[in-house]
Formats: structure tokens, sequence, C-alpha cells
């Protein structure tokens, strides 16, 4: 089933929606940005041309694609006109599962019988916010972009039950011409991919520190400079590979007997929820945010991500 993706409607103005919006664009898709108000829908694609402007600025779009780009993307707060036209809708709204359910089941209901409808959560089952969908149930699937979506190239491209795989494929045909990095996620499973990956370490790095084998910030420094320094172009299976399986099988059973296994949030963590301590918007959390600035960490991954994108995915 071939597909033609020439309109796009993008759903959320916050963190996400205008990095989407953008990466839909460079890819030749006249891509609206949706919000309830025209301000928030305005600032939105003010955001997403700024977000163009600094790839365009570190070589990681061409000028003129870049310019391009910006012609094909518009702002709007007018709902059920722009999902009517769209061949592609991605939905960048709060994680919430009845929220989702009731905004697929209005799409379902008003988009065209060829359009795919795509949700970007994080985690949530793409099959239970589909059931809403008495009409077309195959067309929804889960384009999760990661977070910043106008740097990081990764892109979990997940199917439920009734997910046409052909509508998986096309996604990926499309998401790879705009500069992306399309994973399929063949099974729709609590986490997807990578953030079960992500949470088996952050479960693992609060034990650590609950248990008294290090401190919060050897934790991190682990990460950032050991094992997470080769991570992206030294896979985890690759690594495995070439140790030699039958040396890592007996690390990892001497190793497994004593991971944290609970099938829950460590206490630490619910602890400090229970304090108010979560994070950086409160002020604490596994750091103390009154001498350490969030902005400043965001700025240098960002940074580091710019530098990396510069040698390896360089457009």
């Amino acid at each position: 089933m071939a597909r033609a993706f020439d309109t796009a409607a993008v759903i959320g103005t916050g963190m996400m929606g205008p990095g989407i919006a953008l990466t839909l664009a460079l890819g030749g898709v006249r891509a609206t940005i949706l919000s309830r108000n025209a301000e928030s829908a305005a600032r939105g694609l003010e955001k997403a041309r700024a977000q163009l402007d600094l790839l365009a600025s570190n070589e990681l779009a061409e000028p003129a694609r870049a310019a391009a780009a910006k012609t094909l993307l518009s702002a709007s707060a007018i709902f059920d006109e722009n999902i009517a036209e769209a061949d592609l809708v991605v939905e960048s709204a709060p994680e919430n599962m009845e929220f989702k359910q009731n905004l697929f089941a209005r799409m379902d209901e008003i988009s065209k019988p060829s359009a795919v409808l795509a949700t970007n959560t994080s985690g949530l089952s793409v099959t239970a916010i589909a059931s809403a969908c008495k009409r077309h149930p195959d067309r929804v699937v889960t384009t999760h972009f990661w977070n910043p979506p106008h740097l990081m190239p990764l892109v979990e491209i997940v199917k439920g039950e009734h997910t046409d795989p052909a509508v998986a494929e096309a996604l990926k045909s499309l998401l790879a011409s705009c500069g992306k990095m399309p994973v399929i996620v063949d099974r729709d499973t609590p986490g997807q991919l990578g953030n079960r990956l992500q949470m088996a370490l952050v479960r693992e790095a609060i034990h650590i520190v609950e248990a008294g084998i290090a401190s919060v910030e050897a934790v991190d420094a682990v990460a950032k400079h050991g094992f997470g320094l080769r991570l992206p172009v030294y896979g985890i299976f690759e690594h495995q590979d070439i140790v030699g399986l039958d040396m890592s099988l007996g690390i990892v059973d001497y190793v497994s007997q004593d991971l944290c296994s609970l099938p829950k949030a460590p206490d630490l963590m619910r602890a400090k929820v229970a304090a108010g301590e979560l994070g950086a918007k409160s002020g604490k959390g596994f750091y103390d945010w009154s001498v350490k600035s969030a902005d400043a960490v965001k700025a240098r991954r960002d940074s580091f991500v710019l530098d990396f994108l510069r040698r390896w995915y360089r457009k």
C-alpha cells in the first residue's frame, strides 16, 4: 500500500509539537501546528522556525532546505478543518489515556479514510488509544519522537494490535526522508522499546544509591563517562558479541542475582515524591537545584547532541 503524505497536522505546541512539525516540513510535508487558541499556535510556529534556524546554523539542514521548510509550516486553532484535510495527524497532547481516546475517536470520525493517525505517547498503549476508533483502528500508530525532537534522530514507530503493517512501513520511509532514524516496534507493550531500556537503568541507578553502593554524582559520572559515551556508536548487542557471549553469560548470571528486580519504583524515589522533592521544578530532587541550573544542564545536553549530529548525521 503506497501512501503519500503531502499534508500533516501536528497537535501540541509544548516541548514536542513544533519540533515534530519542522521535521515533517524538512521532508517536504506541509505541516500545520494545531493548538486550542491562535496565540499559542503562533508561539509554536515561532518556536519551530527558530529551531529550523538552529539546525541550519549548525549545518544540520541545508539553508535552502530549511528556508523551503519554513514555507511549509503554518499554525491554526481550527481543529476539524485541518484534521479533515490532513494525510497525517501527529498528536502530542498530555499523557492521559481518556483524553487521547476521546481525541482519537473524534479524529477517526472526521479524518479522511486514507489518513494516518499517530500518537507521540512515550509509553501509553496505542492499542488502547485506537480502541476508541470505530472506523479505522488499523491506521492508528505510535510515532514516539524523542525529546528534543528537532535534534534527536530516533523515532519509535509502535504498531498496535490492529495497525496495518503497511502504515508503519510508510511512516518509516517518510521519517527516514525527513532525516530521522525510525525504528519499528512490532508489539505494543508498556514503555515501548527505548523507555523499557531507560527505565531498567533508572530503577537500578536509584537502587544503587538507596543501597549505599555509590552516590548520585558517582552514578551519573559512570553513565556519562563510561558506557554511555560509547552507546551512540557501539550498541548493546554489538558489545555483547564483540566481548563474547561465553564471557558475557557468566557475568550476566553473576550480576543478575544482585540487581534490583522490584516490580515498582524504588522506595527512595517514592519517598522523595512524597516529600515534595520533585526535581528541578521544585528546587530539589536527587540534586539540589538551588545551586545547580537545569537550563545549563539542558544547554550542555543540546550542545553535545549538536556536535555529535554534525559529525554523524550531517545532511
